[in-house]
């Protein structure tokens, strides 16, 4: 039974819906109806994400929703089964589950930021009530030695390697050699630098279990700030530096030419969060982020699953954020 198709039916749904649209991403499937959006996960492993089975699939949902109700609990409702049931699949109900689903509450699309970005409708004071948000999320984010060891040098010179070796195979097609060898010699040089910054932030309680994908697509700008899908793939991708959290959203606004917004929003989250570290470390994790989208771009790029006209436009995005992270890796 193919449940792509038989979730585009608007019969497999719970609640009345005129129409079911597929978006595809390079590890999910969501089927928005005219309320709400199903995310179903793709069985895919990358190394960094492993969704190969039923039970993964259905355990990292949960993750999801748990993780993700800390910031916008009222987009995040429930993990219902798919299940096969007269001659066909519906959401919810008995039966042997075939998959699972995220059900979320569905956002109007023309109020993400990075549509509001674009209409020139971004403004200081949203990025201030976004600050407001920030600020005590991650105060009251989890934190101590199991998640400290993350800020450690080791673990994040191993996430930078990680990133390097899996991208290698990229360049010629989304970066040049150049651009690969001036940013990997930077991070290194960063690094070597700065042991002891790296050192104290740890002992100043910074590491924290943050967002993990702060960019603004994940931000909609609706009848209020919602912040949503968090990383619940790998714990290690969103224990962190608070600074390196941040500094992903400020990187995105760098990258759709909102250069002015980043820096104040950089500012004064530092002012507000009583955080003056975070200063020295803008352009190192900003280069950082930029570089790992343009890796994930240039993934999705090879997916055969994905249209042509879908691999062409990840492989330009691919390009552009790998050539910001060049600019960061040359600033430094």
């Amino acid at each position: 039974m193919d449940i792509v198709t038989a979730l585009l039916d608007p019969q497999a749904y719970p609640e009345p819906t005129q129409q079911v649209e597929l978006v595809q991403t390079h590890i999910s499937l969501v089927f928005l109806t005219d309320q709400h959006a199903y995310k179903v996960k793709k069985a895919v492993d990358f190394g960094f994400l492993n969704f190969t089975t039923l039970s993964r699939r259905h355990y990292f949902l949960q993750q999801e929703l748990l993780l993700n109700r800390r910031l916008a609990p009222e987009i995040y409702l429930e993990v219902v089964p798919i299940v096969g049931r007269d001659a066909g699949v519906r959401l919810g109900g008995r039966g042997e589950p075939l998959e699972y689903a995220l059900k979320m509450r569905r956002m109007p699309q023309e109020r993400m930021m990075d549509e509001v970005a674009d209409r020139n409708e971004l403004t200081l004071q949203v990025m201030d009530r976004i600050i407001a948000i920030l600020v005590p999320f991650y105060q009251q984010a989890e934190t101590g030695p199991r998640i400290n060891k993350f800020g450690e040098l080791t673990l994040i010179a191993y996430n930078h390697e990680e990133n390097f070796a899996r991208t290698e195979k990229f360049i010629d097609r989304a970066l040049s050699k150049e651009a690969f060898k001036d940013i990997v010699a930077y991070a290194w040089g960063f690094m070597t630098r700065n042991e002891e910054l790296f050192a104290a932030r740890i002992c100043q309680g910074r590491i924290r279990d943050c967002h993990g994908d702060l960019h603004m697509r994940n931000i909609c700008l609706a009848n209020g700030v919602y912040i949503f899908d968090c990383i619940e793939f790998n714990p290690r991708f969103r224990y962190s530096d608070v600074a390196a959290d941040i500094d992903f959203l400020a990187m995105d606004l760098d990258f759709h030419g909102f250069r002015k917004l980043s820096d104040y929003f950089v500012r004064n989250f530092a002012q507000a969060a009583n955080d003056p570290g975070i200063l020295e470390l803008v352009n190192f994790y900003k280069c950082y982020r930029a570089f790992v989208r343009g890796k994930i771009n240039a993934f999705a790029a090879e997916q055969g699953s994905q249209s042509a006209a879908a691999r062409r436009l990840a492989l330009d995005q691919a390009q552009a954020y790998f050539k910001l992270a060049w600019e960061y890796a040359r600033q430094g």
